[in-house]
Order: structure tokens, then sequence, then C-alpha cells
């Protein structure tokens, strides 16, 4: 009896232990928010940092057209991209532009369009200068591209290091954008997962429990109407060029997936050509819009982004 009581001590100690260890490893990441304001509206700037890991930088992530920052921490095993940023030397910076997510609304839809965007990165770097006094690489993906590649174009000696993943470098479609909002964009989330061909989320390259976390955070964070001031801006004809590569002066790197329904690679590789000294670019191939949370390609993803950054 004596020695079935201390197994079962044994084993209830061990229990906690795993418990305890698993939950500290979850916890191992700060995030801290900074108050930020501008043009009289609230916006959300986090940042995330590892404790006790030497810090070799700063990276602003700059989030797409209809859903906010929260993509890039999609805490589901480890596919947390502004995590893994942090896990390896970086203060990971993450902006919501007004009227997103969990910035101040806006009463004009249209009014956060892209060159509005880029002056709240603006502002967030600012901050970040002001918190740090070091430049940070600016990382976009989709319409991040497009307000971050503006951004980088008129402040160039406000970042180090430009990221462009997705890159919108030209007009879409011509569509004629009527209303200042798009309503209840969340329940779409999952439009970016690529399909198999009976049109099902193809379970070969994204993870079910991704996509079911994603669709979860846009419900939770983007349940109100969106801005469709970048809208107006990129469903334009292709022959508008959005991104000003070729007045870019910091080191680019461009990321795409040749199966990418958003993005053509053929314009990708012009823009690359005509940034000053020329862009690296890395076509992945396969990879789709979303392809840092696709099962073949997320790894590889973050891996070319940090050696691009550390080089």
């Amino acid at each position: 009896m004596r020695r079935t009581t201390r197994k079962l001590l044994q084993l209830s100690l061990f229990l906690f232990l795993v418990c305890f260890a698993s939950n500290a490893l979850a916890a191992d990441i700060v995030t801290k928010d900074f108050p930020l304001e501008r043009n009289g509206v609230k916006l959300f700037l986090e940042r995330y940092q590892e404790p006790g890991k030497e810090e070799i930088g700063q990276i602003l992530l700059v989030h797409g057209l209809t859903f906010a920052s929260h993509e890039f921490d999609l805490d589901f095993k480890d596919y947390s991209f502004a995590r893994y940023l942090a896990r390896n030397g970086y203060s990971v910076w993450l902006l919501d532009i007004a009227g997103y997510s969990r910035s101040g609304l806006v009463t004009d839809g249209f009014q956060p369009d892209s060159d509005y965007a880029a002056e709240d990165i603006n502002a967030a770097v600012d901050l970040i200068l002001a918190e740090t006094k070091t430049p940070p690489d600016i990382l976009g993906w989709s319409w991040g591209t497009v307000t971050g590649g503006r951004f980088a174009a008129k402040y160039p000696e406000k970042v180090r290091k430009l990221v462009l993943y997705a890159p919108i470098v030209a007009g879409l479609v011509h569509v004629d954008v009527k209303d200042a909002f798009k309503t209840e964009a969340w329940k779409g989330a999952d439009e970016d997962f690529q399909r198999n061909a009976s049109n099902v989320i193809d379970n070969t390259i994204t993870d079910p429990g991704v996509v079911d976390l994603f669709n979860k955070n846009t419900e939770k964070y983007d349940n109100h109407p969106v801005p469709n001031g970048g809208r107006r801006d990129l469903l334009v004809s292709p022959n508008n060029r959005l991104i000003p590569t070729a007045e870019l002066k910091v080191p680019v790197l461009m990321i795409v997936g040749d199966k990418d329904p958003y993005v053509s690679v053929k314009l990708v590789r012009e823009a690359a050509a005509s940034v000053p000294g020329g862009a690296e670019l890395r076509i992945f191939p396969g990879a789709g819009h979303a392809l840092f949370m696709e099962i073949p390609n997320y790894v590889p993803f973050r891996e070319a982004v940090l050696d691009f950054l550390k080089r």
C-alpha cells in the first residue's frame, strides 16, 4: 500500500512538472502594448520579446487588406511567425492600421487607403525609434507590401531592410468600389487557403488546426466592418503599379508562391529588377497566398526571411 502511494505521488509530481514545463514554454514570449495615436485614432501596437534572449534587431510586421496583425501570431504548434522571430532574437512589433481589429474605428472607410496606412506605419516606426534608437526591418504581407513599400520609399532612413511577401506590385482588376466598408469580412477568412479539385481546403497543404484557429481569430478580432480604402487602391487596372520599387533605397527581399491567385510572378520579377541594385527574389513552387501558414512552406519561408535579415 505504501509503495503504491509513493508511486502515485511520484506520478503526480511528474505530471505537475510536465504541465509546469509546458506552461513555462508557452509563456516564454512576453508581449507589451504601446499607446499610440495618429490623426485622432488610437492605433494598436504590440511588441513580442523573449526574456533573456540577446536582441539582434527590431522588425515591424505589416498586415494585409482584410485581417489585421493577429495573422502573424497564429499560436498553434510552432506556426506563429511573430514568436519564431522573437525566439531568434528580434523584438517583433505588430501594428493594426486605423479602422482594423484592435485599433480605433474610423467614420470614413475610404480614408485608410494605402498612403494613409503608410503614415500609420511611420507613426509606429517613430515610436520604435524613440524606444530603441534602431531603425527596424519591415515585413509586409499582401496589401502590407503596398503600404510598407510606400513607407520605405518615402522614409528610407527609418528602415534597415524590407521584405515584401506576396507583393501586390500592380492593380488586380478594375472594379468600382462604392462601399466605404466591407461587412462581415471575417466570414470568408479561409479563402486564402489552397483548395483541392473538390473546392475543399487541402489538408495536405494546410493543417486543419491552422484553419480552425485562423477562422476563430478573425471572428474574434475582425468582427466589425473593415475599411475599403485599401481595397479601392488594389482593384484598379493592372497597368497601375502600386509599389514604388524603383524608389526603394534599402535592401529588399521579395517572396511569392507560384500558385498565389493575387500575384503575377512575371510582374514580381519585373518589380524585383526595378529596385536599384536589384532585389532578392524567392519563388516558392506550389505555394499560395498564405504560404507562411502552409505545411510544406512555413519553415523554409521563415528561414529565408531570417537569413536575409541576418546578412
